[in-house]
């Protein structure tokens, strides 16, 4: 029977021997697990502890279950609680980080069966500050962090991708005061706070005083708040004209034209002719326009769809469609009287219509802001900008300004380019009729500083030129001709354009209508005619407002709805103006007292259309 060799022992390398080979070797089995006393463990034994062997072979077995005596011998590795028992022993020896104790150099490890030396090298010692550094990047939270990473990545990027800003090229202009000249206090200027058109005006039906006082004088225009007196050419800001419209003559120009709708009224109303009970024409006038305006703000030639009518007022015109045209002619008269959006008896009216004809009527393009409309063509457009660009100079309301402008530029875009006048569409051969309306729409611009290019004037003056006959003193249609409409426009377009009391053709032509005597049927005659008497004033002028004023005083409604208003069978276009047209000509008529100023005289002189 043989014996079974003893179990081989694990020395501190891990290598297989047996008890005979080492005679020195304790006993492995009495030493495993027991503490080692009066040594620490070497760096050799320590390093040599994680060599051990990772064979897992199976040794051979002899039949019976025993290990074959002839098998290699298997060894056993060290047993986790071995490894950990020396670990703790080599603590308690030596103190990590322990003062004066330098540490060894790691002895290559041998392994026995294999002859292989492996040597582990200690990592060198790390400085404060990359300690410190480690130290702070593990305990700073993660999201912290990426915060500052995000925020450093930002700043660069915006340092990166933000240009320099570039050096302002705007040059100012200065205008300093001259030596004699008194420098006015901004304070002085705006007395009061500027007001303007609100474009949510509330729609609602319009209130009409229902007893109006006529004997009352109802201008509230106050002439200090038209257009200065002096202006001064600039070619920047709205106060101020502009160089390339019609100023190359300012001289004294002024906005005196229509400063006798202020406060002056009842005194030009006594010396020119007016009486009491030409204003209270005026007055009854007003109110029956005010009854007839239409929810919506604005007005219609078939004056029986106000509200408040209900088919009381008999003519009504047979232009439902030409809203434009119609609006306009009854604003004028209110604007005429003095009354704008700003202030007046009728303030909410002018407000309201003049809110209608810039967000529901006015057409915007590169041509500019147009009134065409079915029935009424240039003639709505016409009226209508008459209207905005009155409203403007009287009250230099810049909400105005640029529909007022807008307005003037289309009729500049219209104008025939080869004859110089206007007719119903844009561009076509003109005749006098439309371009009195034109002509009369660009004087009011001129008077309120906006711009009308003075090559626009050249060609309507080639367009007069072409329909005068008796060497100026009578017009045509739109042929040389001696109409008495026709030449009333054509003489008022040339007191306009420059010509002076001096002119025999002026002369003669004023002689003709004065001859002719106002009309008792044709309001469109008698309104062009009354302002060509009116500017040249004299007895011709006296004879004239006589019989004018009387006639239009005592032919105006007195009973009934109709109290106030004015309709002639047989006049010019009344079948299609109907009432309100009549009612609006004859009101300005009767307001031609005050409603602009006569030319001829020292403070209006310069107010012609320059042609340079």
């Amino acid at each position: 029977m043989s014996q079974t060799p003893p179990a081989p022992n694990a020395n501190d390398s891990g290598n297989p021997v047996s008890k005979a080979s080492d005679p020195e070797q304790p006993d492995a089995e009495a030493n495993r697990g027991a503490p080692l006393e009066g040594k620490s463990p070497s760096s050799d034994e320590t390093a040599k502890e994680p060599s051990q062997s990772l064979d897992n072979s199976t040794p051979e077995t002899s039949e019976a279950g025993q290990p074959s005596p002839t098998a290699a011998p298997v060894p056993k590795a060290a047993s986790k609680p071995v490894a950990k028992a020396k670990a703790a022993a080599a603590s308690k020896q030596r103190p990590r980080g322990e003062k004066g104790v330098a540490a060894k150099p790691a002895a290559p490890a041998t392994t026995a069966s294999t002859g292989t030396s492996v040597t582990i090298q200690e990592a060198p010692p790390k400085s404060r500050l990359r300690r410190f550094i480690g130290e702070i990047l593990h305990w700073t939270p993660s999201w912290f962090v990426s915060m500052v990473v995000h925020a450093a990545v930002l700043l660069i990027m915006a340092m990166i991708s933000i240009p320099a800003p570039k050096a302002s090229t705007t040059q100012q202009l200065v205008v300093a005061p001259g030596e004699n000249d008194a420098v006015e206090e901004v304070e002085d200027l705006l007395q009061d706070a500027p007001e303007d058109i609100n474009l949510e005006t509330d729609l609602s039906p319009i209130e009409v005083a229902s007893n109006v006082d006529s004997s009352q004088d109802i201008s509230a225009f106050d002439e200090a708040t038209a257009a200065t007196a002096v202006v001064d050419l600039s070619p920047i800001g709205l106060e101020h004209a502009n160089q390339s419209d019609l100023m190359a003559a300012v001289g004294a120009l002024s906005g005196s034209d229509m400063s006798g709708r202020g406060s002056g009224k009842a005194r030009l109303v006594a010396t020119a002719g007016g009486n009491e009970g030409s204003e209270k024409a005026v007055a009854l006038a007003l109110q029956w326009l005010a009854a007839h305006q239409l929810p919506d703000g604005g007005w219609s030639f078939d004056h029986t769809k106000a509200g408040g009518c209900n088919n009381q007022c008999r003519n009504p015109g047979d232009l439902p469609d030409a809203r434009s045209g119609a609006t306009a002619l009854a604003l004028l008269p209110f604007l005429g009287a003095g009354q704008t959006h700003r202030e007046g008896q009728y303030s909410k009216n002018v407000r309201a219509g003049l809110y209608y004809l810039i967000t529901n009527r006015m057409k915007v393009s590169p041509e500019g802001g147009s009134f065409l409309e079915k029935g009424g063509n240039m003639y709505s457009h016409g009226l209508a900008a008459i209207c905005l660009t009155e409203a403007y100079a009287m009250t230099r309301d810049k909400v105005l300004r640029a529909p007022a402008q807008e307005a003037l530029n289309f009729i500049v875009s219209a104008q025939d380019p080869v004859g110089g006048g206007w007719r119903y569409q844009p561009r076509q051969k003109g005749d006098m009729s439309v371009v009195g309306w034109q002509l009369m729409a660009l004087k009011s611009g001129f008077m309120g500083y906006l711009q009308v290019p003075p090559v626009t004037i050249q060609k309507a003056v080639r367009f007069l030129d072409s329909v005068q006959s008796n060497e100026g003193a009578n017009y045509g249609y739109t042929d040389p001709g001696e109409g008495p409409a026709t030449t009333a426009v054509g003489l008022l377009c040339r007191m306009y354009m420059g010509w002076d009391k001096d002119n025999p053709a002026l002369q003669r032509g004023v002689k003709w209508l004065s001859d002719q005597g106002p009309s008792r049927t044709d309001m469109y005659y008698n309104y062009y005619a009354t302002q060509v008497m009116r500017h040249w004033e004299g007895e011709e002028w006296k004879k004239w407002n006589s019989a004018m004023r009387d006639f239009l005083v005592n032919s105006q409604a007195k009973a009934g709805h109709e109290t106030g208003s004015w309709f002639f069978a047989d006049g010019h276009k009344t079948d299609h103006g109907g009432r309100l047209y009549c009612t609006s000509l004859a009101c300005m008529i009767l307001e031609v007292y005050y409603r602009h100023l006569p030319l001829y005289r020292k403070q209006t002189t310069d107010e012609n259309f320059p042609l340079d």
